[in-house]
């Protein structure tokens, strides 16, 4: 078995395991909710294909839309393997237009826990042929000085670069990479905690 298979596995193993623990309550999580107005097969396009990620997520992306496939969001494309953003995510959950859930590892900038994985879920719901509803959540955070340091820091990317690029990208359209358009957070934070 080959070190992408066995990374893979593990991967599928521990969003397991990240899915039965974070409904324990207290558990943090970041989670947001919002609508687009774009139709339900542009939201999820968006999300489930390489060009739809490409117009808001960073200049490289590759997804394989299914079960154990893989996902790389290469901010640094060119960097060398291990610092190039996400790279070796797996599709951990994949529900036509209804859910997507990928494992999501941490920066290099917190090399203690590179290896380690979050879950994200994103699920769609038509709200009507012109909006669509999203939920996001991010689960599956230790305790420690360094899960804090990447709690705070996902909260401020997904709140304030990932979540609002995506709205402009199937609202307006898509957004030149490196582009920083000034676009307004989705919240205020995405921080919450489980009852």
């Amino acid at each position: 078995m080959n070190s992408t298979m066995i990374r893979m596995l593990l991967s599928l193993a521990l969003a397991a395991a990240l899915v039965s623990a974070s409904a324990l309550a207290g558990e943090r999580q970041l989670e947001a909710e919002f609508v687009v107005n774009a139709s339900l097969d542009e939201a999820w396009t968006a999300w489930t294909t390489n060009e739809g990620l490409q117009s808001f997520f960073a200049p490289h992306c590759r997804i394989d839309p299914r079960v154990k496939g893989q996902m790389d969001i290469w901010f640094s494309p060119d960097a060398p393997a291990g610092q190039r953003g996400a790279e070796g995510e797996v599709v951990v959950q994949f529900i036509e237009k209804r859910r997507l859930a990928f494992t999501w590892a941490f920066p290099p900038n917190i090399p203690t826990l590179r290896i380690q994985r979050t879950l994200v879920t994103l699920d769609f719901q038509a709200l009507d042929e012109n909006r669509t509803r999203i939920r996001f959540a991010q689960i599956g955070w230790g305790r420690g000085d360094d899960w804090n340091k990447g709690f705070d820091y996902f909260d401020e990317a997904w709140n304030k670069f990932v979540l609002p690029r995506f709205k402009h990208a199937v609202e307006v359209g898509p957004i030149e990479s490196g582009a920083r358009p000034d676009l307004a957070p989705i919240a205020d934070t995405l921080k919450s905690t489980t009852e």
